[in-house]
């Protein structure tokens, strides 16, 4: 089963119930490629299974649609914008965290080579460490 993050899995039926629509309605959306449960066993015919995103992104369609009164295709564009847009922030953010792993590396590989500097300076003067 594809990892969706943390939480319960649902059958067809209860996730229907808690996202508020009917059955045929998870399955539509699933042919529109607007939602991907996952698959209990390996076969197409296996039982969905459906994750607390899956019902909040079938929520989140039915938003658009009713209180926005975007049709299909327009709720299809806003998500694939909105899946693009978090992609890019998690690339991002990973990115950021990879800089400030290499900024730290080169800010301890800098204050080594000061302290190096320092106790060379002050090994052939004789005297105190001098203030830079």
């Amino acid at each position: 089963m594809p990892d969706k993050g943390d939480g319960a899995w649902y059958i067809i039926s209860v996730a229907a119930q808690r996202a508020q629509v009917h059955e045929q309605t998870l399955r539509h959306y699933e042919r529109l490629g607007l939602i991907e449960p996952a698959r209990k066993g390996s076969s197409p015919h296996s039982p969905r299974l459906y994750s607390d995103s899956d019902i909040e992104r079938v929520m989140q369609i039915r938003g658009l649609m009713h209180d926005l009164g975007v049709n299909l295709a327009g709720v299809e564009a806003i998500l694939h914008m909105k899946d693009r847009m978090e992609q890019m922030q998690m690339e991002v953010q990973m990115e950021m965290e990879k800089m400030r792993n290499q900024h730290a590396l080169e800010m301890r590989r800098l204050k080594d080579i000061i302290e190096r500097l320092q106790r060379g300076a002050n090994a052939g003067s004789g005297s105190e460490p001098s203030q830079f």
